[in-house]
């Protein structure tokens, strides 16, 4: 990146397949609701691999998930996001040489995401083996004003010669997803999920019109070609594919640009897709490009305004902090009919589903900064509420609501259902989500409408998957966080998360009764005065593992009895164990994927003691993997919770570079979005000690030795704070609506104007 901070270049980029596949998705284009990888227009040699791809959010089909025994309740059926079209393609040709960068000579090259103008651009300065010179420069865009419009503006000058320059322009409706059988994180099979129909051009634009082979969605891609002199047209149309082409004559020295736009629609939000694609697409042609790239970049200036984390002391790490926050807003979905997935619209890893790194990883951040965004994830978990409903009879409960682990329209997509439909706390991640809406918002309206069914929803799970036992709640037969340890009796996590939802059913309860608020939601579901007793029971009554000798939490009630996995003995080579051992013969272990107890800890820091929370930190860190992408930050930022700064900044480290780094080596099937939420944590909730309690904010900011100042901006209901620490201590400032009683280190301020508070007053900064 350069000194800007908002840009991210390669120069001179290498033509190696593995480094091709991976700027394909560092250098992908996508709003939340379209996602196009960075796939080269001309495309690669035959030889080589490459996952071209188009992506719309919570699109899919239904594909056969087959099962060994096909055991009751068993998932036979998932979806999996599909690859719409493929609309990238131009060909360049100077007089009859077809360019490429793998033949002729590269002089020079580079690819740059700018994320405050919202493009990527590839330049090339290419001599053809005939001796022509040509500087190649391609800006491409996904519109955040307008969210099916994807552009592509590619522009040729001559360098050397006077003569003829074709295009070809190709539109194609007839597309794979990718697959790899030996990766259990995308799909293993490859199958004709879009049945496309014949090509057509209405006027000067070609349209295709496309339907699912299962789940009876349809999308369209219009496509329009401008170019910027007079040429000679060519339309051609083959079944699904369509391309046009443009023969100019270019003087030396003369720049010829075509412009390119394609639209994307399904009937998800349109009934009409075809219809909305072809008006659409007038809309963004009647006005020239530069109108769209003013709006994209006026609408990446609010973000930043908001979302932007500020680093003094290490170029590299505030670059890369930078650079997943603009991951995050081109991922997110932006209306109820969508979430985020783990890969965002990156790329095809996860088959582009919905997990849990949802709650409890990204709308953190978005809850902080874009509290819309944050409220439209709810909204999205409100609509799937009835397949949660649905789920949970599957899996044989009488009442409640059962999230699904992993799932594009609602429906659960775990094949393996020990590290997937067993991690029940999903229920606790999503009620814990409306519930930090609420305490930082105070959107009753919103409660009363979606929230609080959810809410009680899946209070009234837990009541059935527990049952009381010499006087205590236990929730038995689930798996935690760590996908190494699964079917278990009471874990920690999954048990604490539970007391926290069933309580806050209890407090929504009498909330929406003292505001008026109740009957509508209440007369829907049927609640009754003594589920509200029953959930307030189990919460008082849940039994929380603990260990009075080592006073630790136990991750589960057998953890503490299994042979202890020796991590220093165990072969790099072997990492992610996943990959390497039988499931089996993990579970028979400690050893832990993931943060697990100790995310329990930061999430609900007031259910243990500082001392406890402490012995479990060290206790879990000698046994966690962090094969997970999840996991380094949540241990940054208890790191920073116990006063260990140097872990904590070794931890973020690793953390935030992971994608930009490729660390995990996989970052080719899309970037790892819940990551890049953790990464934002790191810093607000870790180094500026951030919780979200019922009596206000609090902060207990640090300063990491290796940086000279830190600052962020928050949303506190009206109001927008920002908190900036440096050597000399910390500002916290009301930068506009009402003031606001905020916590620091535990002591009560009113927040009017500014807070100053010198070294002294501040203590650990």
């Amino acid at each position: 990146m350069d000194e800007s901070n908002y840009v991210y270049e390669v120069s001179d980029f290498s033509l190696e397949n593995d480094e091709l596949m991976l700027y394909e998705t560092l250098f992908h284009n996508a709003n939340g609701y379209l996602g196009v990888r960075s796939n080269f227009e001309e495309g690669y040699p035959i030889d080589f691999q490459s996952i071209r791809g188009e992506y719309i959010n919570g699109f899919y089909d239904f594909a056969e998930m087959k099962q060994a025994e096909s055991l009751c309740g068993l998932t036979e059926e998932k979806q999996t996001m599909l690859n719409v079209a493929d609309t990238q393609g131009i060909k360049l040709y100077l007089g009859d040489e077809e360019f490429s960068m793998f033949t002729g000579k590269v002089l020079k090259s580079s690819r740059v995401l700018d994320m405050e103008k919202g493009v990527t651009r590839r330049s090339v300065v290419w001599r053809s083996p005939g001796g022509k010179e040509a500087e190649i420069t391609i800006l491409r865009m996904a519109s955040f004003v307008m969210l099916p419009l994807f552009t592509i503006e590619y522009g040729v000058k001559a360098l050397n010669f006077s003569g003829t320059l074709r295009f070809q322009s190709t539109h194609i409706g007839s597309v794979l997803n990718y697959c790899d059988p030996g990766d259990p994180r995308v799909a293993n099979e490859t199958f004709q999920h879009l049945l496309s129909s014949k090509a057509e051009f209405v006027e000067n634009a070609s349209v295709i019109s496309s339907r699912t082979s299962k789940s009876s969605l349809q999308a369209a891609s219009a496509v329009k070609n401008l170019l910027s002199k007079p040429a000679k047209e060519e339309r051609l149309k083959r079944d699904s594919t369509a391309a046009q082409k443009f023969t100019a004559e270019a003087e030396d020295g003369e720049t010829v640009t075509l412009t390119k736009y394609t639209v994307l629609c399904d009937s998800i939000r349109y009934p009409d897709c075809r219809a909305a694609a072809l008006e659409h697409l007038e809309r963004a042609c009647s006005v020239p490009l530069a109108h769209w790239y003013r709006m994209q970049e006026q609408y990446l200036k609010k973000y930043w305004e908001s979302c932007a984390v500020h680093v003094k002391g290490n170029d590299e790490l505030s670059n890369a902090i930078t650079y997943n926050l603009y991951q995050l807003i081109q991922s997110v979905g932006k209306d109820p009919h969508s979430n985020i997935a783990a890969k965002g619209l990156s790329g095809e890893g996860y088959e582009g589903h919905y997990f849990w790194d949802t709650e409890m990883y990204i709308q953190p951040c978005f809850l902080l900064t874009q509290p819309q965004i944050a409220k439209n994830l709810i909204e999205y978990r409100y609509t799937t509420l009835d397949a949660a409903r649905e789920n949970a009879r599957i899996l044989g409960h009488k009442n409640g609501a059962l999230f699904p682990w992993r799932t594009i329209m609602g429906k659960e997509c775990s094949g393996y259902f020990p590290s997937g439909s067993a991690q029940y706390h999903i229920n606790g991640d999503i009620a814990y989500s409306v519930i930090n809406y609420y305490l930082l918002t105070k959107d009753i309206e919103f409660i009363a409408r979606c929230g609080a069914e959810i809410v009680f929803e899946t209070a009234r799970l837990w009541l059935d998957v527990g049952n009381d036992c010499g006087g205590k709640f236990l929730i038995n037969s689930v798996t935690g966080p760590d996908e190494y340890t699964c079917l278990v009796n009471n874990n920690y996590y999954t048990n604490v998360l539970a007391q926290h939802n069933l309580n806050w059913a209890v407090k929504f309860y009498e909330l929406l009764k003292t505001k008026g608020l109740l009957t509508p939601v209440r007369e829907k579901i049927g609640l009754r005065e003594t589920e509200i007793s029953n959930f307030k029971h189990a919460a008082e009554s849940m039994y929380l593992p603990y260990d009075k000798g080592m006073d630790i939490n136990p991750q589960d009630d057998s953890f503490l009895s299994k042979a202890v996995w020796d991590l220093k003995k165990t072969p790099q080579q072997d990492f992610p164990l996943l990959l390497h051992y039988h499931p089996l013969y993990l579970y028979r272990h400690q050893v832990c994927k993931q943060a697990d107890t100790v995310l329990a800890h930061f999430v609900l820091e007031d259910a243990q003691t500082l001392a406890t929370m402490r012995h479990s930190f060290n206790y879990y860190e000698r046994v966690t993997t962090h094969d997970s992408s999840l996991s380094t930050c949540i241990f940054s930022i208890m790191a920073s919770r116990l006063g260990m700064p140097e872990k904590a900044y070794d931890y973020f480290g690793k953390s935030s570079e992971l994608d930009l780094f490729n660390t995990h080596k996989n970052t080719k099937d899309g970037i790892h979005t819940a990551n890049m939420g953790g990464t934002y944590m790191a810093i607000v909730y870790g180094f500026g000690g951030l919780r979200i309690k019922e009596d206000g904010l609090h902060l207990a900011p640090a300063l990491p030795r290796q940086w000279e100042e830190y600052d962020f901006k928050i949303h506190d209901e009206d109001s927008l704070i920002q908190v900036l620490v440096n050597r000399q201590g910390c500002e916290v400032s009301l930068l506009s609506g009402t003031e606001k009683m905020i916590f620091i280190y535990g002591r009560n301020y009113l927040l009017r104007d500014r807070l100053q508070l010198s070294l002294e007053e501040w203590g650990k900064v």
